[in-house]
């Protein structure tokens, strides 16, 4: 990557960054053109090539922000800081939210490049995202009390439960054509309340 694409003003790398987010996120890594992205950006094809050399540069570039600025946002939200599983999730949410609010596309494009079978992306995208994700959940996992939940649980499965689930709920909204922010955050507070019902041991104790 020309480091020149830093030097941009942010307007013009964000406008990259959601031309990159949208393309990718419409259809897979082979059938996205280089092209398409250029034209979405308002910028000439011979000046996005200029700042990134190929397609699988500019991809791997546009998840590796995806994860960065989703963990900058959190940070700066405090969902890290929190000792509550289920505060830190809903601050972590409502971070998200507010990323897909400035890059509407980037929450399609996160989940798209997670299942992306392109031999020449894939094993590059598992790498990064099962370190980000083994990262995050190693700390966040050291936090919990385990009184807190019910007796016998796997903490470590409980939490990539809840990580798949949310992953689930944002696909099946993809499968539907449309990415409603509003809707999304309705729905994912019925589902930490789920969570809540099922997994701490209090609720479960006065369901009893």
């Amino acid at each position: 990557m020309n480091p020149k694409f830093f030097s941009l003003p942010e307007e013009k790398q964000s406008a990259i960054l959601n031309a990159g987010f949208h393309v990718f996120s419409q259809n897979t890594y082979k059938k996205s053109p280089m092209s398409e992205i250029a034209d979405a950006a308002n910028i000439s094809k011979s000046l996005l090539f200029h700042y990134f050399h190929n397609k699988k540069e500019l991809y791997l570039f546009l998840f590796d922000t995806c994860c960065r600025i989703t963990v900058e946002e959190m940070t700066k939200s405090g969902a890290y800081e929190q000792t509550d599983l289920f505060g830190s999730i809903d601050y972590g949410m409502q971070a998200k939210l507010r990323l897909m609010r400035q890059y509407p596309d980037i929450g399609v494009f996160a989940v798209r490049a997670f299942y992306e079978k392109d031999p020449e992306v894939s094993a590059d995208i598992q790498k990064s995202m099962g370190q980000y994700l083994n990262i995050h959940a190693a700390k966040k996992l050291q936090s919990i009390n385990p009184d807190d939940f019910i007796p016998g649980i796997d903490l470590s499965m409980m939490y990539r439960e809840m990580y798949w689930a949310s992953e689930g709920c944002l696909w099946e909204y993809i499968q539907r054509g449309y990415m409603n922010v509003d809707a999304m955050e309705k729905d994912f507070r019925k589902l930490l309340e789920f969570w809540k019902k099922v997994y701490l041991r209090k609720n479960r104790e006065e369901q009893s």
